[in-house]
């Protein structure tokens, strides 16, 4: 059979692939795991039960999950396969956003994971006449189970039913109404059909490397994301079993659990795993120190296909071999995504035996636009477009696509689809690139966040950005100065590292991030490395003053989206006076 439709997917892996552990989960201290055959029962079952609901093709339904689950995936396909449109919502979105992107698609029902997000929900349903009931994956008190409503899917009597509306789904029937988080004003609600999602799927196949259905992936980014979910159908299509982590903090224990092959990551994961790294090579002391920071110049100094030196070879066995063992020991590849990776981490990453494809995607594309992969490959680059993905650097710089992924636009917002398009028909990503000699694809910046100086010259804050977060000292940062004289620039310390840098010099800077924050000693040894950078950048782009922080940027406090993107706007308000005080006013 083919694969056209997203709910071909576990049928399509049944005939070729049929496995034990389709997609599993840890429950009670165990990893449960759930066959192909009874993925099929329950979906259908769930099917059955959503027909005799009253769920009708077209009907919205939204899914809330605070971590990765099954039940995710078994309403997923359950809706998918009877017409129905799947609105997954970001679980840290404020009741505002919940109730625009409710509202906006006129979900008629919600499953959410917890009690925490059975409250927030139930708390603004009176203002969603549409929304008919709330349903919980966990057991929650004064809140109806899923398993109620799978238990009405039992008998079978309106399986024809759900055949013959099966039969009726055209690949380019509606499949998700996915909101952008934005780093600005509304959410925009991105129309997704089954042929977009479907049609990455296949642009992505001959990407990954050494399959085998014996493979494993890991999963821990939010399904609610298209970057994940279009993963996980990438990977069932292919024979590859997925088990969802527990959370984030037993993500550690999951990995050398499940000793998975693959994992898809974010760039600040990999920060913050070269980061634990690196404090405890630098913390052993004595001569492990000596040889953990030698073998880190050796990883730096390394080539994508070149053969390994006798000193290379010495730092796998005594340091690289370690790494792997963390991340379960049978890592085949991390794919990133989401942001720019450091070329000097991805460098040495691919030294120790962790190689990380770096590839590029929006959610209007499904998401990926490009990919590299073992065959090809550059690093700093996002790889070559997909297969079925054309790309066109405009004249200004921006990369624009056409293709089958891309989205039909906007819901219920002609004009901003409008707006989204060239009128030749390719989607304005917002993104500047280059395409090389080699069709490798290489973002600069985003269009939007590109400003101008008061003396006429652009500046592009991504670039200097990524250089800068390679810094020990820096945890985020934000480059900053349109219209005005200079960039400057907003830094938010690694305040455990700082702690950590200033006992071992025996200098006092405090326990508190606002402490840490107005270290002049600690202010002083970032602006030295400010100042390694400035050397790599022209005389207009180099930035000339910081200020430090005394706030962890997060998604809870509103200055990350929930993909870990800078939201600029934000962020400057909420430091205002820091960012006044970077003009000297």
């Amino acid at each position: 059979m083919e694969v056209k439709r997203i709910f071909d997917i576990p049928y399509y892996s049944k005939a070729h692939f049929e496995k034990d552990d389709f997609v599993c989960d840890k429950r009670n201290g165990k990893w449960e795991k759930i066959s192909t055959d009874e993925y099929i029962r329950i979906t259908n079952q769930l099917s059955r039960a959503l027909i005799k609901y009253g769920i009708k093709k077209g009907d919205r339904i939204a899914l809330i999950t605070s971590t990765n689950r099954v039940e995710w995936c078994f309403f997923d396909q359950a809706a998918l396969q009877i017409g129905a449109v799947t609105v997954p919502i970001y679980p840290s979105i404020s009741s505002e956003d919940c109730v625009y992107n409710l509202e906006n698609s006129g979900s008629k029902i919600c499953f959410v994971s917890d009690e925490k997000l059975f409250d927030k929900i139930n708390t603004i349903k009176s203002q969603l006449p549409e929304l008919k009931d709330i349903f919980t994956f966990d057991d929650v008190k004064d809140a109806t189970n899923w398993k109620e409503l799978l238990e009405s899917g039992k008998e079978t009597d309106n399986q024809q039913e759900v055949e013959t509306i099966k039969d009726s789904i055209s690949e380019d029937d509606l499949v998700s109404i996915i909101y952008t988080s934005g780093t600005t004003g509304k959410p925009k609600g991105v129309m997704l059909t089954h042929k977009n999602i479907v049609s990455d799927v296949l642009g992505c196949e001959d990407r990954i490397p050494h399959k085998d259905s014996k493979n494993k992936g890991l999963s821990f980014l939010p399904l609610c994301h298209v970057y994940e979910r279009m993963i996980i159908y990438l990977f069932t299509t292919n024979g590859i079993s997925i088990y969802f982590a527990e959370s984030n903090e037993k993500l550690s224990e999951n990995l050398k659990e499940i000793k998975p092959q693959y994992m898809t990551v974010v760039p600040r994961m990999v920060e913050k795993v070269y980061d634990a790294i690196y404090k405890r090579g630098t913390e052993a002391g004595g001569l492990k120190s000596k040889i953990f920071l030698w073998s880190i110049k050796v990883a730096e100094k390394y080539k994508i296909g070149d053969s390994k030196s006798l000193a290379h070879i010495i730092a796998d066995k005594l340091v690289f071999s370690k790494w792997r063992e963390g991340l379960g020991g049978n890592i085949i590849t991390l794919v990133s995504g989401s942001a720019a990776l450091s070329k000097r981490l991805n460098t040495m990453f691919h030294a120790a035996g962790i190689p990380i494809l770096e590839g590029y995607g929006l959610t209007e594309t499904s998401p990926v636009i490009a990919v590299n992969s073992f065959e090809h490959i550059k690093i700093g680059s996002v790889g070559r477009p997909i297969k079925n993905i054309d790309v066109k650097i405009q004249e200004d710089g921006e990369i624009t696509v056409k293709g089958p992924t891309v989205t039909q636009g906007y819901y219920k917002d002609e004009k901003q689809t409008k707006e989204a398009f060239t009128e030749d028909g390719y989607f304005k990503t917002g993104d500047i690139g280059i395409l090389d000699k080699d069709n490798f694809l290489f973002i600069t910046d985003r269009k939007k966040e590109m400003f101008k100086t008061s003396g006429g010259k652009y500046v592009a804050p991504q670039v200097i950005e990524n250089l800068a977060k390679a810094s020990q000292f820096i945890e985020q940062i934000m480059v900053v100065g349109d219209g005005e004289k200079m960039p400057t620039a907003l830094v938010q310390p690694d305040f455990e590292f700082a702690k950590s840098w200033a006992s071992k010099n025996n200098i006092n800077i405090g326990v508190s991030p606002t402490e840490i924050a107005n270290s002049k000693e600690l202010k002083a040894e970032i602006e030295k490395e400010i100042s390694k950078i400035n050397v790599h950048l022209g005389k207009w782009e180099q930035v000339k003053k910081i200020e430090l922080t005394p706030v962890i940027w997060t998604e809870d406090n509103g200055l990350l989206t929930p993909t870990l993107k800078l939201k600029r706007k934000a962020i400057k308000e909420h430091f205002i006076k820091l960012y006044e005080k970077l003009y000297d006013r």
